[in-house]
């Protein structure tokens, strides 16, 4: 059975502001008697293909698939997901807002689009499916390698920005972009009554649409691409139960646990420490007092942002003499 729990394991600088003080004692046993590994970090979308089956092309292609979900046609072309966002620009670097935050509505999408493709034509032609997900199409694949929107949001974006022989045409165009963006109606009627303009696209996700496998693993998620990924791999996201109990863990089940996503990303150090709460009490709780149930293929609690992960066997019951320490020292 595989967990992913993104940002389990945060960057030093949240874990010790928002881990003070905090006690878990369910995880601390679990991340006590289990094995720390380290584990690619390539975030969500990329873990969720790997463990699916579906492989990696110049990035993991998640355009192409999400644009299906969406009621399009991904034919032979290659696609991009042009996702509209917001950069802050701080004191010294250029940092990606959460875009959930911006809440477009179907005509600013429509309409800020609409004046992107008339502005650069085919090389930049978005279109918008949904108002928060957008896509770009080529009958030619650019030689372009991207980083998915779920890593970069609340990062300095520099070294985050579109890489390969393409990049820099590329990233002029978005400079550009920008500067159109800026003088929008649309933009100028959201910083008016105190919204996050669109500023940028972010562009992530490349590829043809794949030879997707027929997966029997259940997949249990809210997130979009996930619901996306599913669909692809000819099964269906499930709801996701509220907690975990004993006949979920006898599955040899796809669990995507993002409830931490949000408030790591922006740095949300209370809402952290709650939803950790939330986890412990519903999901870690439980598992430690099912750890021996586990299967012979084990267990594994993923953290796909930050690259570590945690290996369970049902023999790490047993391991009594593997005290926890804090919880700081032990999700460093």
């Amino acid at each position: 059975m595989l967990f992913l729990v993104p940002h389990l394991f945060p960057p030093a600088r949240l874990l010790k502001a928002a881990a003070q003080d905090l006690h878990l004692p369910a995880l601390e046993t679990l991340l006590a008697r289990g094995t720390r590994r380290p584990c690619p970090a390539e975030g969500v979308e990329a873990a969720l293909c790997d463990a699916l089956g579906i492989t990696r092309q110049q990035d993991w292609p998640l355009a192409p698939i999400s644009l299906m979900a969406d009621g399009g046609a991904p034919g032979d072309a290659y696609w991009l997901r042009a996702d509209p966002v917001h950069l802050r620009l701080m004191r010294d670097r250029i940092v990606l807002a959460d875009s959930e935050s911006l809440e477009l509505s179907r005509e600013e999408a429509d309409a800020l689009a609409a004046a992107i493709g008339r502005h650069f034509g085919a090389e930049l032609d978005p279109q918008p499916l949904q108002p928060q997900r957008w896509y770009l199409r080529y009958s030619q694949p650019p030689d372009l390698t991207t980083t998915p929107l779920s890593v970069a949001v609340g990062r300095d974006i520099e070294p985050l920005l579109p890489q390969g022989r393409d990049a820099m045409q590329f990233r002029a165009r978005l400079n550009e972009l920008q500067m159109l963006l800026h003088e929008h109606p649309v933009n100028q009627a959201r910083e008016a009554r105190g919204d996050l303009p669109v500023n940028s696209l972010w562009l992530w996700g490349g590829g043809r649409l794949p030879p997707c496998p027929a997966s029997p693993r259940p997949l249990y998620a809210r997130n979009a691409e996930a619901q996306a990924l599913a669909a692809c791999c000819g099964t269906r996201a499930l709801a996701l139960p509220a907690h975990l109990d004993a006949q979920l863990l006898k599955t040899d089940g796809l669990i995507l646990l993002d409830t931490l996503s949000h408030a790591s990303q922006v740095g949300d150090i209370y809402g952290w420490r709650e939803a950790m709460r939330a986890l412990e009490q519903d999901w870690f709780v439980p598992l430690r007092s099912m750890l021996r149930r586990i299967g012979p293929q084990g267990l594994h609690l993923v953290d796909p942002d930050n690259g570590r992960a945690l290996h369970l066997h049902a023999r790490d019951a047993w391991r009594l003499w593997r005290r926890p320490h804090r919880l700081t020292s032990m999700l460093a």
